[in-house]
């Protein structure tokens, strides 16, 4: 854990720093290809049932539809991001067409179950894609300097530096917010502003809104804590506590 911040850099950043967020890269450690996703034109109500199809054929296809309406429940409820969802969704939706289109030329057959013996792929899936923090920092509102930094990287200050200039500007800054800042290189930045201070957290992926939602709750705990040292400037670390660092010692 650093106490200690990277130089700034001088290069000048454009003032538009909070755009409208973009959809996420794959992590740069796997490449998983994206499967095409069913038909948007055929409803899940209007697939019919294979023809001829076993029993356990059918059930097999009932329980995939309803994993896939899980998906898209934990997706709604914020549990996972959009880069968990299409690639554990896919994964569901190619076993079903799979599975249709053995029983359907074959009814008889027992082949489709080998589809389901691949287990396993789904839970890697759900872990290899969800958005994992690469460092935070936090700051007083209005210091150059952050009060505590960690991660397993070391900031770029030149994708920190305009998100300073912005969010310590009195006229632009919230009186507090949450916010996200999508980069180039397909990493999320995301920003906690309270009354007194600052938390910048950036992830790998974009993260889930459940996700969001904790950095906003650590920060308001970290104001909460320390609100008489904050208020009255005070540098001294040993008199103050971090929650954030619950963000990377997970990870």
């Amino acid at each position: 854990m650093n106490d200690k911040p990277t130089p700034k850099s001088s290069n000048p950043q454009p003032n538009n720093v909070l755009r409208s967020p973009i959809r996420p890269q794959h992590p740069e450690t796997a490449s998983v290809e994206q499967k095409p996703l069913a038909d948007p034109t055929i409803t899940p109500n209007s697939r019919k049932e294979p023809v001829n199809g076993s029993p356990d054929s059918v059930l097999a296809l009932d329980t995939l539809r309803k994993k896939m309406e899980d998906v898209a429940g934990e997706f709604a409820a914020g549990k996972i991001n959009r880069t968990q969802f299409n690639a554990i969704y896919g994964r569901y939706d190619e076993q079903r067409m799979i599975i249709e289109r053995i029983v359907e030329r074959n009814p008889g057959s027992d082949a489709w179950k080998q589809v389901l013996r691949s287990g396993g792929q789904t839970a890697f899936l759900r872990d290899h894609f969800v958005a994992r923090c690469l460092y935070f920092m936090v700051y007083r509102l209005n210091w150059a300097t952050p009060l505590m930094m960690g991660g397993p990287r070391q900031p770029d200050m030149d994708d920190i530096e305009p998100v300073l200039a912005t969010l310590f500007n009195k006229d632009q800054r919230p009186h507090t917010g949450l916010a996200r800042k999508a980069l180039g290189n397909g990493h999320w930045l995301v920003l906690a502003v309270g009354e007194n201070a600052l938390t910048i957290a950036l992830y790998n992926l974009e993260p889930a809104k459940m996700q969001l939602s904790r950095v906003r709750d650590l920060h308001n705990d970290f104001e909460r804590a320390n609100r008489m040292t904050l208020l009255r400037g005070t540098r001294t670390l040993e008199k103050m506590v971090f929650p954030q660092r619950a963000l990377v010692e997970e990870t």
